[in-house]
């Protein structure tokens, strides 16, 4: 979770979310190899490559920021 909160923005729980870029993909999931424990973590990534196709809503409590938190 701290290692992600330094490219993506704290939704809620365990969810971020973000803009990052190729590279910034590719150095945090190199990242992410040397700490989590495959028999136990668990992180799932959703590329979006357009926002025509995609939408945001919330209901309930707005959990989270809008700021990067480093």
């Amino acid at each position: 979770m701290k290692k992600c909160r330094q490219y993506l923005n704290w939704v809620q729980n365990s969810v971020l979310e973000g803009e990052i870029s190729d590279a910034n993909l590719k150095k945090l999931k190199m990242e992410l190899e040397k700490i989590i424990r495959n028999d136990e973590d668990s992180v799932i990534f959703y590329c979006l490559r357009t926002t025509k196709y995609s939408s945001r809503e919330i209901m309930g409590l707005k959990k989270g920021g809008d700021e990067n938190i480093i």
